[in-house]
């Protein structure tokens, strides 16, 4: 019966509240949303159900209240509207007691604090509709989902679309119908608060306390009635744990026979039985009380259901449906009253608004299919749930079972919009859960790559694209850590589906190029870093690269002109000087690579690979003295270099200083024995120490 902690829940970005700290914020979000209306004055509806009401006076027979309707007209006459509502009447005439008259400001204070405390509940009933129903060791109610349903109530809380009813005083009928129906559902919720651990136990009483509550709804609201609706799901979906696709499967296929012992056993045919007895007396006696039939409504009222084809009555049904599901999405337009040609009727089936039922409809086979197929058994339980008690307290409203006199009245989605609130929480959680989830990942492999464990980092790069198909930056990272393992193909095909997706991405597109460069795709390679730097005007490393490119290319002027753009744009771009300086070495432009070294080493006096470089320049050039002093600069700083210590040799060797090549020759060929040419040259100064030696007197 009672589900585990909420997979998604824990992702939803708000604190964990405690129970009552909840209710205290989502109370107060209420009262803030609505508190602007305490001072209105009586308006609309409010004239006749209030103002001219002689069922308020306290000269009128309390008994008057239960024998007419909620505007004081008697429930048998022809005129009557035929709104039973008695006990949302005795709260407006309590309110004109207690204030000693018409005042309104006691009318509007008591309907913002009834929409304070119904916010309130709602974090109770969104607990146990999303996370079950389960009790600690101290009998106290568990809340799997704290944060999902805290959320949920902090929307309904703060909904625009309840305007209507809770700054219009008739919306009293919506409030008190709300709470009544919070308070049967999770009356019977308690039926199931059991001592032992038999699932077959259930508490008739609190069934029947339910039922009561039911009926108390439905005195102040007819739509009361339709917790029935929602409690039989619950019943079925949370305490019996019925999965409603096999069970349907089973059913229109006749593949096992439908096992209604079972059902006994657990009590389901006995709860619902009770559930259909009560709402059926309800519904007769609500008939008995009606005495002339069902009101009569004017084509004014309800345009479309005095249509005589039936398709366009059926279409327009439809379009008020998807206008309904609209203002819940986008409450941006409200208004008190749709009627007198504010919705103009759908009269052919060329009407571009036909658009918004098959939008409508879409959306709702989507909800349908994921709450009946999906693997996921907290999913289903919860889009079908957030799905019933989005469209069960709609139906009374929805003219399939009887004519209603409006045509869209915001005041009748009070309840609905808790239903569209639990989805809305819902959509947010799984979206939390699925983005924490693939960037938990993408971190994770970061951090895997950052500490050299690429093998690691490949699997959850590659799991973080594989729960998020179109994250670049996992693409991006993983491109590079194949690049680095020479896996160029498989680098390139990311690196281009990462830039498909987001096409401004500069450094996929740098990425990209230097792959490309290694295919030896040169003027593809050469397009992506031109593409990088579109994108980034200021990116010395992709200058860098392109000079590579070029370089690679034997384009040295064009070459030398990147690098020059990265060390503009990054001044300390050591790589980008110490290849300038190498290629005019390489060219034979021995003068120019000495002034780039020089102008280097100013900006940056301890890089020892520039004073590496210009040491080998200024050893062409015969200024020896000088490069010596740059070699032995650039060891101090990175003693271990072998290569520093075979051109400082060869510098030597030149220079004459033939015990000093020795010494560093053997230095080099220790920390490289495979250094290439080193050898060569040790053995020829070897020889010629040794013809030196022979020759000597």
């Amino acid at each position: 019966m009672a589900l585990s902690e909420v997979y998604w829940d824990r992702e939803i970005p708000l604190p964990k509240l405690a129970p009552v700290q909840a209710k205290v914020t989502v109370a107060l979000v209420a009262l803030l949303c609505f508190i602007n209306s305490y001072d209105g004055e009586f308006v609309f509806d409010d004239s006749e159900a209030i103002v001219n009401n002689k069922d308020l006076k306290p000269a009128t027979p309390l008994n008057n209240i239960w024998t007419n309707d909620f505007w004081g007209s008697n429930l048998s006459s022809n005129s009557s509207h035929k709104s039973y509502r008695p006990l949302t009447v005795l709260t407006f005439r309590l309110n004109y007691l207690v204030a000693g008259g018409l005042h309104p400001v006691g009318f509007h204070v008591l309907n913002i604090v009834l929409h304070a405390v119904i916010s309130a509940l709602m974090i109770d009933v969104f607990a146990i509709l999303i996370g079950g129903l389960a009790y600690d060791e101290n009998n106290r109610k568990l809340n799997h989902a704290p944060k999902t349903s805290l959320l949920a109530a902090l929307f309904f809380a703060a909904h625009p679309v309840h305007t209507e009813s809770v700054a219009g005083i008739v919306g009293r009928a919506d409030l008190l119908c709300a709470l009544f129906f919070q308070l049967s559902f999770l009356t019977y919720c308690k039926a199931f608060n059991r001592g032992s651990d038999r699932d077959d136990r259930f508490s008739v009483q609190w069934v029947v306390v339910s039922l009561l509550l039911c009926a108390a709804a439905m005195l102040c609201k007819e739509q009361g009635i339709t917790v029935l609706g929602v409690n039989a799901a619950f019943d079925v979906l949370l305490i019996c744990n019925v999965n409603v696709y096999e069970l349907s499967q089973r059913l229109l296929l006749r593949k096992n026979p439908l096992d209604v012992s079972e059902m006994l056993r657990t009590g389901l045919l006995t709860r619902l039985a009770l559930m259909g007895l009560g709402g059926l007396s309800m519904l007769y006696a609500r008939w008995r009380i009606m005495g002339t039939g069902p009101p009569a409504f004017t084509e004014v009222d309800n345009p479309a259901s005095f249509a005589e084809n039936i398709f366009l009555r059926i279409v327009n049904y439809n379009y008020y449906y998807s206008l309904n599901a609209w203002l819940l999405l986008c409450p941006w337009w409200l208004c008190f009253d749709w009627s007198m040609g504010c919705v103009p009727l759908i009269k052919s089936a060329t009407d571009w608004r036909m658009v918004w039922l098959l939008l409508l409809w879409c959306v709702l086979i989507g909800l349908i299919s994921q709450a009946l197929c999906s693997q996921d058994s907290q999913r289903r339980r919860t889009l079908t749930l957030g799905l019933v008690l989005l469209v069960v307290p709609f139906l009374p409203a929805c003219n399939i079972f009887f004519r209603v006199g409006f045509v869209i009245a915001e005041r009748v989605l009070y309840l609905s919009s808790a239903g569209y609130c639990l989805l809305l929480a819902y959509s947010l959680g799984h979206c939390c859960y699925h983005w924490n989830k693939y960037r938990v990942h993408y971190n994770v492999g970061k951090n895997l790559a950052d500490r050299g464990n690429t093998t690691a980092a490949i699997r959850y790069y590659r799991e973080a694209v594989r729960l998020h198909p179109t994250y670049v930056h996992a693409m991006n990272n993983l491109g590079n850590i194949l690049k680095e393992r020479n896996e160029l193909i498989e680098a390139e095909q990311l690196l281009s589906k990462a830039v498909s997706i987001q096409p401004d991405f500069a450094a996929a597109w740098m990425n990209l190029g230097i792959v490309q460069n290694s295919l030896q795709k040169f003027e593809e390679a050469e397009q992506s870093y031109w593409n990088a730097i579109r994108f980034r005007k200021k990116y010395p490393d992709c200058y860098y690269n392109l000079g590579r490119l070029y370089a690679d290319q034997n384009r040295h002027v064009d070459a030398l002109n990147a690098w020059r753009n990265a060390t503009v744009l990054k001044p300390d771009h050591s790589l980008a000087w110490n290849n300038m300086v190498i290629l005019l070495d390489n060219t034979g432009n021995l003068g120019q690579a000495e002034l780039i070294g020089r102008e280097a080493l100013k900006l940056l006096p301890n890089d020892h690979t520039i004073m590496f470089s210009l040491a080998n320049v200024l050893g062409k050039l015969q200024k020896y003295k000088e490069s010596e002093g740059f070699f032995l600069h650039a060891l101090r700083i990175n003693p271990n270099a072998a290569s520093c210590h075979g051109n400082l040799a060869v510098l030597y060797h030149r220079w004459g200083k033939l015990e000093l090549a020795k010494k560093h020759y053997e230095l080099s060929l220790k920390l490289d024995p495979e250094a290439p040419g080193t050898r060569d040259n040790y053995n020829m100064l070897r020889r010629k120490l040794d013809q030196l030696k022979r020759s000597a007197p």
